[in-house]
């Protein structure tokens, strides 16, 4: 019988690409991965990994038996799901995968509360992009995502996939405090023309919106830096290099050279819980999302 531990190391890579994000998936070193699918290749008698370039490849066979375990993990899950469910309450291991600013001001609390309630649920929570992690929990490879979307790009919900929403997210305008417009109240999006913008990098939600929100006024915005993190591109507008669109969300106290102003219509992101529809049953799905949902109201910076 072949070994679920080696078969799941063989699934990870099929669905991270490399060994290296496999192995930060599953929690193990690169060589611990290696390891594994080594002696499943020795335990099958077959080829699996093959060198190609810097990277590796799977074999079709690999790919065909990665496909069934798929199968095999999904059945495992049921199983799993069935059997919490009858115990009533949350329980086993629950992988999370959340982006940057909700792992920041909203995990910490929402882990607390469920660790402190539920000592026998085991939660571990991985920094992921909104994209990313859908994608991973569709694949069976996170059990819950924490993702976001912007009222002009929705996130729609893959087939086998349910979703809640957690709550909506407020966005200001950040402006170094010399700025010629740090003294007004609110501002509207066709007054910012010309303005020096800090963003996201493309590819991002967040840039996402911005450029099609300002292209929709009649203009192209001129995006000069480009930020991942939110606390980068505050530091950045503190220096004077241009003005920024940054959620609240583990934004934090801003320093005293960022003067927030509302942006009219105030620009929202909206949180969503995400999971599969198979594990939905799940005790520690349902009291998860309800921890989200009630810590929100705590959490959110009214406008």
């Amino acid at each position: 019988m072949l070994d679920i531990g080696r078969l799941r190391a063989l699934h990870a890579v099929s669905v991270h690409k490399t060994v290296g994000a496999a192995a930060e998936a599953l929690g193990y070193t690169p060589s611990a991965v290696s390891q594994q699918i080594t002696k499943l290749e020795r335990e099958t008698g077959t080829t699996l990994l093959e060198r190609q370039g810097r990277g590796i490849r799977l074999t079709d066979e690999a790919h065909q038996l990665a496909a069934t375990t798929s199968r095999l993990l999904a059945l495992m899950e049921e199983a799993e799901v069935r059997l919490e469910e009858r115990r009533g309450k949350p329980a086993g291991r629950l992988a999370i995968g959340c982006f940057p600013s909700a792992a920041r001001g909203l995990m910490p609390r929402a882990l607390a509360e469920l660790t402190r309630r539920h000592p026998d649920l085991d939660v571990r929570l991985s920094e992921v992009d909104t994209h990313l992690s859908v994608d991973l929990v569709a694949r069976g490879v996170i059990d819950l995502a924490v993702a976001h979307d912007w009222d002009i790009a929705p996130l729609p919900a893959p087939p086998g996939v349910d979703q809640a929403v957690v709550g909506d997210d407020l966005c200001d305008i950040l402006v170094p405090r010399e700025h010629p417009l740090a003294a007004r109240e609110s501002v509207r999006r066709e007054e910012l023309a010309g303005e020096r913008w800090i963003s996201q990098p493309p590819g991002s939600v967040c840039h996402d919106w911005l450029v099609r929100t300002l292209r929709a006024t009649g203009y192209e915005p001129l995006i000069v830096h480009q930020a991942g993190e939110n606390h980068t591109q505050v530091a950045l507008v503190a220096a004077g290099l241009g003005i920024a669109l940054v959620p609240r969300l583990g934004r934090g106290a801003l320093p005293p050279e960022v003067a927030p102003i509302h942006l009219d219509p105030m620009p929202k992101r909206r949180l969503h819980a995400m999971w599969r529809t198979g594990a939905a049953r799940r005790p520690a799905i349902r009291e998860t999302v309800r921890t989200l949902q009630t810590l929100w109201p705590s959490i959110a910076t009214p406008a």
